[in-house]
């Protein structure tokens, strides 16, 4: 089965969206199940996962209602407040979705040393409770802490979202891939190969561009700890779904079917507790 592990829905509303700034007014409208569906089709892309872009249980109320109603979304991976006292039974409940298969914090908008809080690492511990995941979404320079994060949570499984977004448009690459080489150690957390064209010049960039953070992830992740996700919509202000698959499946096209299935699908399959 092929699998987009990361993808998100929204109805644009450009208060609670003011992260889609004017130069993305290609994205600055809404994006649902129906927009998505035959640009699955046409990749060939079997169903995907559902990422809240949004801080609220609203938005987790919102995704698992999408994947009720469409049956290729496979997963929600929604947002929780980690630090609130009755955390355990609010897990508890949410444990009855099926579809609901981990959480994710928008770290990369938070203070240094965010990851590092003693309520917030107890809390995100307490997943492994209810085999849900955690979803890391930092900037390059959040890495080492990232890192001492995870580290602390053994029984808790991560995946990196894009890569960490690394300086793509500046060609930076050293000071990131220590880091990236670090987290890897680490067999509790994966890596999905994503994000990265809207972390190049979204208009002038190249395939070849991508090649220096590729060689790095799958060097240092390996092909059994590596997802594909488009990040669509986002993707949109930079390429089309078809050219963000494009980069990847050009990549791994030396490596055996069964390894390409893996990293198109079968390790989302695995990691997310898919159907």
């Amino acid at each position: 089965m092929k699998i987009d592990s990361h993808q998100h829905f929204w109805i644009f509303d450009p208060v609670k969206d003011s992260w889609i700034t004017p130069e993305m007014e290609t994205i600055q409208r809404d994006f649902l199940p129906a927009d998505l569906k035959p640009v699955l089709d046409e990749n060939r892309i079997d169903g995907c996962v559902a990422v809240q872009s949004d801080q609220s249980d609203a938005e987790t109320e919102f995704l698992l209602h999408l994947a009720g109603a469409n049956d290729f979304i496979k997963g929600v991976v929604g947002w929780i407040d980690f630090r609130a006292a009755n955390l355990y039974d609010r897990l508890e409940v949410c444990s009855q979705f099926e579809q609901l298969k981990g959480f994710r914090h928008i770290v990369q908008g938070e203070p240094d040393g965010f990851l590092l809080q003693p309520d917030f690492v107890k809390g995100v511990g307490q997943l492994a409770a209810f085999d849900f995941t955690y979803d890391i979404l930092i900037y390059p320079n959040q890495l080492s802490e990232a890192f001492e994060f995870a580290k602390q949570l053994p029984n808790v499984r991560f995946v990196l979202d894009h890569m960490a977004k690394p300086f793509i448009k500046k060609a930076e690459v050293d000071s990131w891939a220590k880091g990236i080489t670090k987290l890897s150690e680490l067999s509790n957390v994966s890596c999905k190969i994503s994000g990265m064209v809207t972390e190049a010049d979204w208009y002038t960039w190249k395939k070849s561009d991508f090649n220096p953070y590729l060689d790095v992830v799958f060097e240092s992740f390996g092909i059994d700890r590596l997802l594909f996700g488009s990040d669509w919509p986002v993707c949109l202000v930079a390429a089309k779904y078809a050219d963000m698959k494009e980069i990847v499946t050009d990549f791994i096209g030396t490596l055996s079917k069964p390894e390409q299935a893996n990293i198109m699908g079968n390790n989302a399959v695995k990691f997310y507790n898919l159907d």
